[in-house]
C-alpha cells in the first residue's frame, strides 16, 4: 500500500466509523446504514488495519473509543459533513446559487427574520432557503440542516456562532385602558405579576439587580411561558409584565399595543436591562464553504447592524 493511498482510507469505512461513533454501538449503527452488525464489525476493523491504529477498546458489555479515536471521528466527522454540504449544494445548484436549509426560533422568525427576507431574495434570486423544523436545530450533522438562529450565550460546540440581535432586553405592560397600573418606581413591579420565560429563569433577577431592588421583587413568582410571542399577547391581554428582547416588540410598543414603563427621574428607555443573551447565526465547521450560506450569512449579519438601535445613555442610579 503506498503511502499516499493509506492516508485516504475509502469513504465507506470513514461513514461505518462515524456512524458507530454516533450511535454508540454497531447494533444501531448497522441499522441507519442499512448493513448487517457483521458488515460494519468488518469495516471498523479494516480501517483500523488500513490507518494501523487501534480506534475502540473493545469489551464484552460496551465499544469505546480510544483517545487516538476520539481525535480522529471529530476530523472524520467535520470532513463527512463538508463533503454532504458540497454534494447538496452541487446537485441543488446551477447557477452559483443553491439550496439552504436553515431553522430559525419560531418567534424570532416570524417577527425579525421574514419580514427582512424579501430584500435577501431580491439580492439573491438563485438561493432558495428552505426552513426545517427547530426540533432539528442543534443537530448539525444532519445533511438537510445548514444552520441555525439560535438564541443563548453564543457558545454551542462544534458550531460558529454570530451575534445577531436581543441583548436589549424592554420592560412590557400592557395599556393603560388594559390594566392602569402605577409603575412610576422599579419596586412598584413588587405588587404585579411578572410574566417568565422557561430559556431565560433569571430574567426578573437580573432586571431587580440592575435596578436596585434586589430582594423587593419575586424573580421566581409568576406564570412561565415558552415563547416571547405568546408572553406578549399575554401582556396584551392584562396578564401581567413581561422582559422581552426589544427586537421582537418594538412594533407592539410603537403602534402602542402594549407600554413601557418610564421610570420617576429617568430618561426614556431605561426600564428594561441589558442581557448576556441574544439570537446567534450557527452553523457547523463544515458547512463554512457553502456559497448559499455565506451570501446568507453576510446578508443577515449587514441587516442586523442596520437595525440595531442608535446606543443609549445609561440609566440613571435609582433613587
Amino acid at each position: 500500500m503506498s503511502s499516499l493511498r493509506r492516508l485516504a482510507p475509502p469513504l465507506h469505512l470513514l461513514r461505518a466509523f462515524s456512524t458507530v461513533t454516533r450511535f454508540g454501538g454497531v447494533s444501531r449503527a448497522a441499522e441507519a446504514l442499512h448493513l448487517t452488525q457483521s458488515a460494519v464489525s468488518k469495516q471498523v476493523k479494516e480501517l483500523e488495519t488500513w490507518v494501523g491504529v487501534p480506534l475502540f477498546e473493545r469489551s464484552r458489555k460496551r465499544l469505546a473509543l480510544t483517545p487516538a479515536g476520539e481525535r480522529y471521528e471529530k476530523a472524520v466527522r467535520a470532513v463527512l459533513a463538508q463533503l454532504e454540504a458540497a454534494t447538496l449544494e452541487l446537485i441543488t445548484s446551477d447557477d452559483g446559487g443553491g439550496a439552504l436549509h436553515l431553522s430559525s426560533l419560531p418567534t424570532f422568525g416570524a417577527k425579525w427574520l421574514i419580514p427582512r427576507l424579501p430584500q435577501f431574495q431580491q439580492l439573491h434570486p438563485q438561493i432558495t432557503l428552505h426552513f426545517v423544523p427547530y426540533v432539528h436545530s442543534y443537530d448539525f450533522e444532519r445533511p438537510e440542516l445548514d444552520c441555525s438562529i439560535l438564541f443563548g450565550d453564543g457558545h454551542w460546540p462544534g458550531a460558529h456562532a454570530h451575534y445577531i440581535t436581543g441583548r436589549d432586553v424592554a420592560l412590557i405592560a400592557p395599556r393603560t385602558r388594559v390594566a392602569d397600573w402605577p409603575l412610576n418606581h422599579p419596586r412598584d413591579l413588587a405588587r404585579q405579576t411578572l410574566l417568565r420565560h422557561v430559556t431565560v429563569p433569571d430574567a426578573w433577577l437580573r432586571w431587580s439587580e440592575t435596578h436596585g431592588v434586589a430582594g423587593l421583587v419575586d424573580p421566581l413568582a409568576g406564570p412561565q411561558f415558552d415563547q416571547f410571542q405568546t408572553m406578549i399577547r399575554a401582556v396584551m391581554a392584562g396578564m401581567g409584565l413581561a422582559l422581552v428582547p426589544r427586537c421582537l416588540v418594538q412594533d407592539e410598543i410603537t403602534a402602542g399595543l402594549v407600554r413601557e414603563p418610564v421610570f420617576e427621574g429617568t430618561p426614556a428607555p431605561t426600564s428594561g436591562y441589558a442581557s448576556e443573551l441574544g439570537y446567534w447565526f450557527c452553523y457547523p465547521e463544515g458547512r463554512t464553504q457553502v456559497h448559499a450560506l455565506r451570501c446568507f450569512r453576510q446578508w443577515l449579519l449587514q441587516s442586523a447592524e442596520a437595525a440595531a438601535p442608535a446606543p443609549q445613555s445609561p440609566p440613571a442610579a435609582p433613587a
